[in-house]
């Protein structure tokens, strides 16, 4: 008996010795655990693709809304862009908070975008879509299609053919199609009309430079265009 009761005891000994440090989540100083400095800021609102219909000091023409996103440790403060989508007009504001109200105009759509340095890189975060909701409005224009290749500028190596692709969003959720504007011109000419698709592949040439648009349309007659963007295939 005196012999399993030593035994019974040891085990205990070594138990109560384990180290449970790897049971533990990382501390990075702030007590919620370790946050990856690789990683950007995560948006929380605006919503992605979304109608905001809140804001305060509403006015007919603007409003305004709380942007906000989950603070990184390792971000001393803050870059927020504000592209309105309709005038292509850039607003930035430096902070250090995470949460910031901005006036901005209504029946407009906007893109935002939050971004921080950190051993001299910049950590971007998702950039998100959003509608500021106006008086009595039934109907929105779709956001402007986003070009995801070739992008803007880009060179590409020597081939006779290559695939456009974009994607397009809308809160009201009725795009019908997308017309495509292709051609050596700056202003390109129509190519095709009607997409359902979102991607297209098109002829090119060794040595030449290409422009494209993206025009997107709903069902309520509603249209946006991506704007012109280029690309060069390499001889």
């Amino acid at each position: 008996m005196k012999r399993v009761n030593y035994i019974f005891c040891l085990l205990v000994f070594i138990l109560g010795c384990k180290d449970t440090t790897d049971d533990l989540p990382i501390n990075n100083g702030n007590g919620n655990g370790a946050q990856d400095p690789e990683v950007g800021v995560q948006l929380i609102f605006p919503f992605e693709g979304s109608l905001c219909n809140e804001g305060t000091n509403i006015t007919p023409t603007e409003s305004t809304v709380n942007f906000e996103w989950i603070p990184n440790d390792n971000a001393l403060s803050y870059k927020l862009s504000v592209q309105n989508l309709d005038t292509d007009v850039i607003t930035e504001y430096i902070t250090e908070d995470f949460i910031l109200p901005i006036t901005i105009e209504r029946s407009q759509a906007y893109r935002w975008v939050v971004e921080y340095d950190i051993q001299e890189e910049t950590k971007t975060s998702a950039i998100w879509n959003f509608y500021n909701a106006g008086p009595g409005e039934q109907t929105y224009a779709p956001f402007p299609a986003e070009i995801l290749s070739p992008t803007m500028a880009e060179n590409l190596a020597s081939t006779t053919s290559i695939t456009l692709q974009w994607s397009g969003s809308d809160v009201d959720d009725d795009i019908i199609g997308y017309d495509v504007y292709f051609g050596t011109e700056s202003s390109p000419t129509l190519n095709t009309s009607d997409m359902t698709s979102n991607q297209l592949t098109v002829a090119v040439a060794p040595g030449s430079i290409y422009y494209w648009e993206i025009v997107t349309k709903d069902a309520e007659g509603n249209t946006s265009e991506s704007g012109v963007y280029q690309f060069r295939i390499l001889e």
